[in-house]
């Protein structure tokens, strides 16, 4: 990615939907907890509350041009490799400029299309022609699976991979960070805290809202159910973070620890912990300040994840 920006950002979708309700203000008060605390890097989606998400940062940027936005597109019509077309991509590339109030989107990525878009050299092209249109001054990937990541980094226009990666999906460790940093292509690391599991906070007491997609999508009613708890069941994952607990840093807490496992993972560039509040957009911040965790914290990471997560999870994406 071309931009600097900061190691920690802030994934908008909470300031969409499917999270619980967040107030405009809530959502306004969190983006400038943020960015007061050094953030420079936000994501979101055409698709996080049908353009509310957009609309937010939108109204909240206009004075800011320090922050790189960062949008997908492609979930708002139906899954089909024929939709992915350069006419689409003109068409919502316009609403998410008209959203966000900007003449260039700063990078917009493919939101988890089907799979064989990512093989599709027409895709790429139309791609590189919003970027000589100045419609988007780059493009990425949001992916599911290593294997469509793969495909888009031998691509020589895609500036950024967003793969799920957290201490309960290691799998991208093994060929797409490689691959990536020698390509020279930016890592953007979503659901860092696997849907707030990591952050500790959670018990088998805990619920969720009816519209939140912790309650709605644990079997992947609605998309792919690696987005919610990284795929991990919810017992499972609950005592997995019991036992990473004791490797949390003297004055951290889980999230923070969660956030710096990633930060220490060669060739990532980015990671966008999702916030509803200022309090938790503060506290993730805080992770990049963190010291590198030693060695053997590391080990101890894989050592759970070897045990407790691998077996169910591994193969599947």
């Amino acid at each position: 990615m071309s931009r600097t920006v900061g190691v920690v950002g802030l994934g908008a979708w909470q300031l969409g939907a499917d999270w619980g309700d967040v107030s405009e203000a809530d959502a306004h008060a969190t983006l400038q907890a943020a960015v007061d605390a050094g953030v420079t890097f936000i994501d979101t989606a055409d698709v996080y509350g049908d353009g509310r998400s957009e609309q937010i940062i939108g109204s909240f940027i206009k004075d800011k041009p320090q922050l790189t936005v960062a949008t997908k597109m492609g979930r708002r019509m139906d899954q089909l490799v024929e939709n992915y077309s350069l006419d689409n991509f003109r068409a919502w590339t316009d609403r998410s400029r008209a959203n966000l109030g900007v003449e260039t989107l700063d990078l917009v990525q493919l939101h988890c299309p089907p799979t064989p878009v990512f093989s599709s050299g027409e895709v790429y092209d139309a791609l590189d022609t919003l970027v000589e249109e100045k419609r988007i001054r780059a493009y990425g990937v949001s992916v599911e699976k290593v294997d469509e990541a793969l495909a888009a980094i031998e691509r020589p226009g895609t500036a950024s991979v967003q793969i799920i990666l957290n201490a309960f999906r290691l799998k991208p460790l093994e060929r797409v960070l490689p691959a990536a940093a020698a390509a020279g292509v930016g890592i953007i690391a979503r659901v860092p805290l696997a849907s707030g599991l990591l952050s500790g906070r959670y018990d088998e007491h805990t619920t969720f809202a009816a519209d939140d997609h912790r309650n709605y999508n644990r079997q992947g009613a609605a998309f792919d159910v690696g987005e919610t708890f990284s795929g991990v069941d919810f017992a499972t994952g609950l005592e997995a973070v019991r036992r990473l607990r004791p490797l949390i840093p003297a004055g951290a807490t889980m999230a923070q620890f969660a956030l710096r496992w990633i930060l220490d993972q060669p060739g990532v560039t980015v990671v966008i912990p999702g916030a509803r509040n200022p309090e938790q957009a503060r506290g993730n911040a805080a992770a990049a300040a963190l010291a590198p965790l030693p060695a053997e914290t590391l080990q101890a990471v894989t050592d759970v994840y070897d045990e407790l997560i691998r077996p169910a999870v591994h193969s599947k994406w």
